[in-house]
Order: structure tokens, then sequence, then C-alpha cells
């Protein structure tokens, strides 16, 4: 059983625009947070949903929920994760792109600009292909293109490699808040920039699971999802059948702060090829989490989002 701790510093971060919304999806509900515009009538909003990473939450999206006060902003917890831990599986991009739909139907959203980071690049993706009219445009944000593994790697090991250290997080209990925030003090793509931001991310994260503190995200939805960020059916036909006007922004350093990225030259070269009309645009001095959770990321986002609601 999962009981959720008081967050007294996710209010100071969210904004007074904020509020959390239960939206019916396969097997109970989804959690949400919705941020809304003050003062304009609810038909012409405009509407970015926002698709979380693999282990990640709703709670990565404030900064661009405040750098788009005129825009209604929709982040869900996805399948698995923060708020929506309990849901069943199955799992899979299919089945994060059809929660995601049904969250639009819920709030009555006829069609949004999807932005994903991390695999909510792939869930964008997907959405964009089994649900073609509820999305404008797409902007990928260090994620939804498959993973190359190097010669000689398999597809197995490869998804190891690059998320072990997560899987490991995963499967670690805490003695209270301060030791989970303590954690993440010394992780290289985190501690090192702390915000205010970090410390909601972080509360949001730690849950109680039958009297053990542990992350929120369930270990075997990470196990289901993860090699669909290499060699996922779904995801390939999503890029082979794409239809949306799409931006693909890649960040210069990884999940642990390291390089090479998430995205090295040879995989940026390689889909360039297979999809010219795609082609990576750099995101400078941030890595794969502080692409999102830092302003100076989010300040080179946002125009690209502001193009795509544009079209």
């Amino acid at each position: 059983m999962t009981t959720w701790m008081p967050l007294p510093s996710l209010q100071e971060v969210v904004g007074p625009r904020y509020r959390a919304v239960e939206a019916p999806v396969r097997g109970g509900t989804m959690h949400v947070g919705v941020w809304e515009p003050e003062g304009v009538p609810t038909k012409e909003v405009p509407t970015v949903v926002a698709v979380h990473g693999i282990t990640s939450s709703h709670v990565a999206w404030p900064l661009l929920a405040a750098a788009l006060p005129d825009v209604r902003v929709v982040a869900p917890d996805l399948r698995g994760r923060g708020r929506s831990r309990d849901l069943p599986g199955p799992y899979g991009m299919p089945s994060h792109a059809d929660d995601v739909a049904a969250v639009l139907d819920h709030l009555d959203v006829e069609s949004a600009v999807v932005v994903g980071h991390s695999m909510g690049g792939f869930v964008s993706l997907v959405l964009a292909d089994r649900h073609p009219g509820r999305v404008r445009s797409l902007v990928l944000v260090d994620g939804g293109l498959p993973l190359l593994p190097p010669p000689g790697v398999a597809p197995d090991a490869l998804a190891g490699a690059v998320l072990g250290p997560v899987a490991d997080r995963l499967a670690m209990t805490f003695a209270d808040r301060d030791a989970y925030r303590r954690f993440w003090r010394e992780h290289p793509a985190i501690g090192r920039e702390w915000t205010d931001l970090t410390d909601a991310y972080v509360d949001y994260d730690l849950v109680e699971v039958d009297g053990a503190l542990r992350p929120a995200t369930r270990v075997e939805a990470l196990q289901e999802d993860i090699r669909e960020l290499v060699d996922g059916d779904s995801v390939a036909r999503a890029l082979q059948h794409r239809r949306h006007p799409t931006t693909w922004l890649v960040a210069p350093r990884g999940l642990m702060d390291e390089v090479p990225p998430l995205y090295p030259q040879p995989a940026r070269e390689h889909w360039l090829a297979a999809y010219p009309d795609l082609p990576p645009v750099d995101v400078e001095d941030v890595n794969h989490y502080t692409i999102v959770m830092l302003q100076r990321g989010i300040d080179q986002v946002v125009p690209h989002v502001r193009a795509a609601l544009s079209l």
C-alpha cells in the first residue's frame, strides 16, 4: 500500500495557477498537474501537454508552466510513477499514450502541442501516431529518438548501462526525507545546482510503501518501459509514420552530467540521415535533467514551444 507524504515544498514552486486533477484512465485515475492562465476564456486557451521522463513526475515542469503564463499546461504523472504509482500495468509507450489521450478527454482539450522529455518524448511520438487528431505539433526534449548501442553492445546491455543507476535507486529505501535529499544532493547531474524546484521534485518522489520510504516509480514499470527506448516497435512505427511538425532538442551532457550525452554525435548523424527534416537542436550548458529543471534550460526550450504553438 502506498502512502503519500505531506508536501510543504510543492505549493511554493507550482504557483497560484496550479491545480491537481484526477483523470479517469484504465484501472483507476491518473494524477495530473494543470496550470491555467488567469483571465482568459477557457475555450480560447492553447494547451501544452508536458510528458515527463522514465522515473520522473509532473513536478519536473513548473518552470515551463511559469514561462508560459498565457498557456494551459497539462502534466500527468505517468502510469506507475508519482501519484499515478498505483495504476496497474501493462505499461509501455502505447499504454502511456492512451493514458495521455484519456487525460485530454477528461479536460475537454481537443488538441495540444506535446512536449516530451526523455521517455516522455517516446510517449509523445506514440501519442501522435495513435491519436493524431489530439496533437498539433511535437517538441522532443532529449528523448524520442531510439538510443543506439555502440558497436558490439547488445540493446539489453545499452538499456542497463544508460539507466542502471536509475534502477539501483528504485531498489533503495531511505530513513526519512532528509536522507533522500542527501542522496540527490550527491547526484552529479542535479546536486551541484540545487534549487527550490529540486526540493519539491525530490520530496514529491518519496513515498511510503508497506512501511518503507522509497522512490515513487515502480521497478516493474521501469523494466517494462526501458527496452522500448532502444528498439520499441511502437516508437519505430510512430517515427516512420510521423505527420506532425516536430522539433528535437538535445543536451550536451547525460543523466550523470557526463560526456558523451544520451545522443552522441554518431547517433545525431544517424537519425539526421534517416529523418532529414528532424535535425538535432543543441541546448547549451545543460544535462539531461537540467534541460527542463534549470531556468537556463527552460529559457532555451520555450522559444521552440512558442514556435510550435504558432503553427
